[in-house]
């Protein structure tokens, strides 16, 4: 899309152009050609700007042509609830989040009984596949079982137009999907007429299954505990992973596969629906400001969440090494005692 030239460019050689144009040229000659973060920034040039800037039908377009999986009928009665309409729901979904932790804080508000997941996958930066997933968070059964959003099955698969094999190498191949295939994974609270992009766009990482063979991208997002899962520093990972496997006897065409969410902490244990929903809640009621956050201290790279899971797992190998050697000990000592009481005198 268009650029829009800096806001003092326009306000200085502007100011007296821009104010002899009709509104309707700038509309469909200038509005029209920007993209979202342009438009917002158009709208803070002027009061006369604002007013065309913060039009519905602007935002209305930029949303379905960011998103296409929000040109839905459900998705579409939905937005209409927000403060701003589609400018509400775009400001709120994007731009997306960086991985770094997110602290969060506590909220005593009840937790959401009703979400809806926007999904988006691209491919060269076109949408290949778009999805969306409702799903009903007050049951005994989703706040008590493991949190897991499925959004295509082995029974549903998705082509990937476009996407070639081609005669490129294993490692080449995956590297070319880590860098071309990106994700949009919005998450829409119904009730609180809110909404986050819960995926970080970019793939953390790229593999081969070593039984099927079909390649699976992950896309991360990481946050910060609360003390919730045993100390203040642990970190929670929502995670994405993307499957796709070859298309048969179609030549080098590839399809998604499986689609998938879920909560998992430093373990790599998958979080109940109850405790993956307060971390969707506190993300959702924290809005953009948790994608904000600067600084060398509020950064962490997935390679550093990844490196402190290593570096827990080998302490708790160390402590479990630790505890059977000292099981070991107290047997032989017991049976020393034994040995030692029934020898003869």
């Amino acid at each position: 899309m268009a650029s829009l030239p800096p806001s003092s460019s326009v306000a200085s050689s502007g100011g007296e152009t821009i104010a002899v144009l009709h509104s309707d040229i700038i509309r469909a000659l200038i509005l029209t050609r920007l993209d979202g973060p342009n438009l917002a920034s158009t709208a803070c040039v002027s009061s006369h700007l604002r007013s065309l800037s913060t039009e519905e039908n602007l935002w209305r377009d930029i949303c379905y042509s960011t998103w296409p999986s929000v040109n839905q009928p459900r998705i579409q009665q939905v937005i209409s609830t927000f403060p701003s309409g589609h400018r509400s729901f775009f400001s709120d979904a994007f731009p997306f989040p960086d991985l770094q932790p997110l602290k969060l804080s506590v909220s005593s508000l009840p937790l959401a009984t009703e979400l809806i997941s926007a999904v988006d996958i691209y491919y060269q930066g076109k949408p290949i596949c778009s999805k969306v997933v409702e799903m009903e968070t007050s049951s005994n059964w989703f706040l008590s079982s493991p949190f897991r959003v499925d959004l295509l099955g082995p029974n549903d698969p998705a082509p990937m137009s476009h996407v070639k094999h081609g005669n490129c190498n294993d490692d080449t191949w995956l590297k070319h999907l880590e860098e071309n295939l990106s994700l949009s994974w919005i998450v829409i609270d119904v009730a609180r007429k809110k909404a986050v992009n819960m995926s970080g766009e970019r793939a953390v990482w790229v593999q081969r299954h070593w039984l099927t063979g079909n390649v699976q991208v992950r896309f991360g997002t990481v946050m910060e505990g609360d003390g919730r899962w045993g100390s203040s520093k642990d970190l929670v990972e929502c995670g994405v992973v993307v499957t796709c496997g070859e298309i048969q006897n179609e030549g080098e065409g590839m399809h998604v596969r499986e689609v998938s969410m879920r909560m998992e902490d430093m373990d790599g244990k998958g979080l109940s629906g109850e405790e993956s929903l307060v971390i969707l809640q506190r993300v959702i009621e924290s809005g953009r400001s948790w994608k904000r956050r600067k600084g060398k201290g509020g950064e962490v790279k997935y390679e550093e969440f990844e490196e402190s899971k290593r570096q827990r797992k080998e302490r708790n190998e160390r402590k479990d090494r630790i505890s059977d050697l000292i099981c070991i000990l107290s047997i032989f000592s017991v049976c020393g005692a034994v040995w030692f009481l029934v020898l003869p005198i």
